[in-house]
């Protein structure tokens, strides 16, 4: 990362009594993938809304772009794409020319049909939006979100009601933005999202960030023990180790070359996840 695109320092967000952000430090480079995870009621909507430039922080500071997203004007705003969680709305038009419509919202904005082309839909540019199915019109929104050449793009929950073969699709679509140089922020309840996509993944919740890292480092993922099970002498023996391959090799020394019903476990992304937020406030206790 050799550019900061976003950085934040202590950043706030209060209602009432209720911290939704409770004093947030983060950095995102140019070019990266960056996840946030959290339950609902965590703050990280609040966090990205911020960062967008639709809701006021209550203090600290934040830059995006260069720039203070709550002063920023429409020229910050044309560098900036937002795919929402709900559907854009659009005018009954085909979908070449919704594109179109969009594009001219920018000063140098993307060749619309070429926009079609990568997010998939060349075969639907003369179809209606309501004529599209759910995966199809979340391609358009996307389209829209990227046809103005951002530098920037946020993503919120895009895969929801996804099928696995159309949100696997949509992954590869979102790899080749990045590989562009187009920094993505991606907000996602699929912890399988996070880990095929982002270069770090950041956890929020009760308004605190737990853990920002890769996603195999996340915790101290990558040097938990591992757990290794078999079946000898007719019962399941278990063991925790730091050296999974040695302790395999010895078994198999030890038990005649086959290991019988033999698994070996590392944490998921998914039990680290759940083990930073275990202690934390209900999400009726902090504001979405």
């Amino acid at each position: 990362m050799s550019e900061t695109v976003i950085e934040v320092t202590d950043l706030r967000k209060r209602y009432g009594d209720t911290d939704a952000v409770a004093g947030i430090d983060l950095s995102i480079g140019r070019g990266e993938v960056f996840s946030f995870l959290g339950p609902n009621g965590a703050g990280k909507t609040t966090t990205v809304e911020i960062l967008e430039g639709f809701r006021a922080r209550s203090g600290g500071r934040a830059t995006v772009l260069g720039q203070d997203p709550g002063k920023a004007g429409r020229a910050w705003r044309a560098r900036v794409g937002i795919v929402w969680q709900k559907e854009t709305l659009v005018p009954k038009l085909p979908v070449r020319e919704v594109v179109r419509h969009f594009a001219g919202y920018y000063p140098e904005a993307d060749d619309p049909d070429r926009i079609i082309d990568m997010v998939g839909l060349s075969e639907k540019a003369k179809a209606v939006p309501d004529a599209l199915s759910g995966g199809q019109r979340r391609r358009l929104d996307v389209a829209l979100g990227i046809v103005g050449r951002p530098e920037l793009l946020f993503l919120d929950e895009p895969t929801t009601g996804f099928d696995p073969k159309a949100r696997r699709e949509f992954w590869e679509l979102i790899r080749s933005l990045a590989d562009g140089g187009t920094t993505i922020v991606l907000t996602t309840h699929y912890l399988e999202e996070a880990e095929a996509l982002a270069d770090r993944v950041c956890v929020i919740s009760g308004g605190r960030i737990r853990a920002v890292d890769h996603p195999a480092e996340l915790g101290g993922r990558a040097s938990a023990q591992a757990r290794v099970t078999w079946a000898e002498n007719g019962a399941r023996r278990e063991t925790r180790t730091d050296a999974p391959t040695r302790t395999v090799t010895e078994l198999a020394q030890r038990l005649g070359g086959e290991i019988p019903q033999l698994s070996v476990h590392r944490p998921t992304l998914e039990e680290i996840y759940l083990d930073l937020i275990k202690d934390d406030r209900t999400p009726e206790e902090v504001v979405a």
